[in-house]
């Protein structure tokens, strides 16, 4: 279990570059639902996205099986 924020990983940093871009963001999760959005904000445990209609979701990372930008 993730325990602390490691800004030095680069998983996380790829996070933090995608919120600086504003660009939209796929993710594919576990169950295979897929989210598009905005990336928001990430902690150690969750990130969260804005839809094209502004509507927030927090996604555990546990539940991601991958994220891609959408070109």
């Amino acid at each position: 279990m993730i325990t602390q924020f490691d800004t030095s990983l680069p998983s996380i940093r790829q996070v933090q570059n995608l919120i600086k871009q504003t660009i939209p963001v796929e993710f594919k999760l576990l169950t295979g639902d897929v989210l598009t959005g905005r990336v928001l904000w990430q902690d150690a445990h969750c990130i969260c996205i804005a839809d094209e209609n502004s509507q927030q979701t927090t996604v555990w990372k546990q539940a991601i099986a991958y994220t891609k930008p959408k070109s």
